[in-house]
């Protein structure tokens, strides 16, 4: 009878290694949307515990995905790897010799791949100390540039030449991040007379706090945009540094506003400013 066939234990194998399929994927969907939904939560605690407040949407943003993405890489590894394990047990393949030989090549390797190790281990303390995340601009191992990738063993970054650096996790002694929470705002203005540095620093001032009191930028500016630094050119004219402070996210538009204001106050008031 068909029913009788000695096939039957292979269909039972299948069917439980379709069960082991189902198990693995149903648990990698579970666990990744219990990453999502407690991320969030963790990192607006630890930010809190830090004392840096609130986060913007943006930031949190960011730092939720980066972090998210390698814990979802990390489960789905070790489902995949228990699911392999159960369906060679099906199969009466006996894995603890297998086992036993993964870990002698497992030390082998590692004794050769002691930088690659230190990379990982290296990546594991910036995600999770909260280092910096995709978006942020930082300083690491001599390259400065906005965070593009990130894993466990390599961050990548775009430079403003638009060059972009492959950095192995383990050459990461300091971790530069320029862009936590605020970001700074410069603008340098060139003027064609040195003389009007003073007036032209006054001018520069009250602009700035213009723009800060306004509904529209004060929310956007965490520090009034001031002159930090005046400084000589190589010839008659003057230099003056304007810095502030602004949102992450806001930077580029606070920045030509600004310009702009500033541009138009020392037109008004007659100061010649060199292009």
């Amino acid at each position: 009878m068909p029913f009788e066939m000695p096939s039957l234990p292979w269909t039972s194998t299948a069917l439980l290694i379709g069960l082991i399929a189902v198990l693995s994927v149903a648990a990698f969907l579970l666990i990744r949307l219990a990453i999502a939904v407690s991320l969030r939560h963790l990192v607006e605690r630890r930010n809190a515990e830090a004392g840096l407040g609130t986060l913007p949407a943006a930031e949190l943003e960011r730092r939720v995905a980066t972090i998210g993405r390698l814990a979802v890489r990390v489960a789905a590894t070790v489902i995949a790897v228990i699911a392999a394990l159960m369906v060679l047990a099906l199969f009466g393949i006996n894995i603890g010799p297998a086992l036993a030989g993964l870990g002698v090549v497992g030390i082998a390797v590692g004794f050769g791949a002691q930088s690659l190790i230190r990379d990982w281990l290296a990546g594991i303390f910036v995600v999770v100390e909260n280092q910096y995340s995709e978006g942020d601009v930082v300083r690491i191992a001599g390259v400065e540039g906005v965070v593009q990738d990130f894993s466990l063993r390599r961050t990548t970054l775009r430079d403003l030449d638009g060059t972009v650096h492959s950095v192995p996790n383990g050459q990461i002694v300091v971790a530069s991040n320029l862009t936590r929470l605020w970001a700074p705002l410069q603008v340098e203005v060139k003027l064609a007379d040195r003389g009007d540095s003073a007036r032209a620093g006054d001018l520069i001032n009250r602009a700035g706090r213009a723009m800060k009191a306004e509904p529209d930028w004060s929310p956007r500016l965490t520090d009034a945009p001031s002159v930090a630094r005046v400084a000589a050119d190589e010839g008659e004219g003057g230099v003056l540094h304007v810095a502030g402070q602004v949102k992450v996210t806001e930077r580029d538009a606070a920045e030509k506003e600004l310009r702009r204001r500033i541009l138009a106050e020392l037109k008004g008031a007659g100061i010649r400013v060199k292009t």
